[in-house]
């Protein structure tokens, strides 16, 4: 008997060592293969390629980056140019420019609410100066004077014609920063019945080439009718001449008979604070214009209105024949290099 239960007490005791033999093995075995994962892990950069999975499978905004150290991607363009880099305006409280917006002419869009409806591109209490007619001694550089103590840009549609007898007056207006677009040769109506289709047409494109030969260059491709005056052959037309045309909104009314400085003033004013914005049409042509301008750029800045400059993506395209013929009327020599701008024939070497 007391054999027996020795044996049953050894085989008892065999028992237990040998299951916790067994337990202290694989408890040894687990620790040994277990991944530590403690917190620390937890904040471990992700792998690149598990980032572009996360990225994939939540909605991402442009306040999350997928990748901190990237430059977020720019926005997509809009038809607004970017402030460019000007000079120092000697004026701390001048108007100024509010900004630049860079016209895309394909197909002979048309601007001022007067005639073109299409495109409203200027927001509340913005203006677009314009200046027909021009260049003219004393009348144009008085407007160019008001424009620059103000350091603010216009555009300029110059006659063909004026071009041509006051060149170094219509440089002066490229060369201070504004637009230049075009008026026809002769700033007749276009609509007039006495005018043919082929008239009307050598107008225009002879103003295109004086215009350029004033300048030196291709002026813009922006051209208003004068008069207001929309030929419908002309408009079509200049939809395939990619040229851009130009009513109002605020018509000044500078050159009727007694347009004092201060009518005009007052006539711009009134109109635009009942539309809130516009294109501005005035004149340098005109001897009161220019001696309204600085009374009428100080009454919006006090308006808090502000100044929009249009400018155009390329350049106009004169026609060859157009340019030969003009040279011709001129009697200026065609052949050879007299084309060419003056800064690559005559260069200062020693001064």
């Amino acid at each position: 008997m007391r054999n027996a239960l020795g044996l049953m007490l050894a085989s008892v005791v065999a028992a237990v060592v040998i299951a916790a033999g067994g337990w202290f093995y694989y408890s040894a075995r687990a620790d040994q293969g277990a991944p530590k994962t403690v917190a620390a892990r937890a904040a471990d950069p992700l792998p690149a390629q598990a980032k572009l999975a996360a990225k994939d499978d939540v909605e991402t905004t442009a306040a999350v980056a997928a990748k901190p150290a990237a430059a977020a991607p720019a926005p997509a363009p809009v038809p607004v140019m970017p402030m460019q880099p000007r000079q120092a305006c000697a004026n701390p409280n001048a108007l100024g420019v509010s900004r630049v917006v860079e016209i895309d002419t394909t197909g002979g869009p048309g601007f001022g609410f007067e005639h073109f409806k299409q495109f409203d591109f200027l927001i509340e209490k913005e203006v677009v100066l314009t200046f027909d007619d021009g260049p003219w001694p004393v009348n144009t550089p008085t407007v160019l004077k008001a424009l620059a103590d103000e350091c603010t840009k216009g555009l300029f549609f110059s006659v063909g014609k004026h071009a041509t007898y006051h060149p170094e007056i219509l440089k002066q207006v490229l060369a201070q920063g504004h637009t230049v677009g075009t008026h026809t040769w002769s700033h007749v109506n276009l609509n007039s019945k006495k005018l043919t289709e082929q008239q009307v047409k050598d107008e225009v494109e002879k103003g295109f080439s004086a215009v350029k030969f004033a300048l030196g260059t291709n002026p813009a491709p922006f051209f208003r009718f004068p008069q207001l005056q929309h030929n419908p052959a002309m408009v079509s037309y200049f939809g395939t001449r990619n040229v851009a045309m130009f009513s109002t909104e605020i018509d000044s009314f500078d050159f009727r008979k007694g347009a004092t400085p201060e009518k005009i003033v007052e006539t711009v004013m009134t109109r635009l604070d009942k539309l809130g914005k516009g294109i501005i049409l005035m004149h340098d042509f005109q001897k009161n214009t220019g001696l309204a301008l600085p009374t009428l750029l100080a009454r919006l800045k006090a308006g808090g209105y502000k100044v929009v400059q249009m400018k155009a993506k390329t350049s106009l395209q004169t026609l060859p024949e157009y340019d030969e013929a003009l040279m011709k009327d001129m009697k200026v020599p065609t052949a050879g290099t007299n084309t060419r701008p003056i800064a690559s024939v005559v260069q200062t070497v020693s001064q």
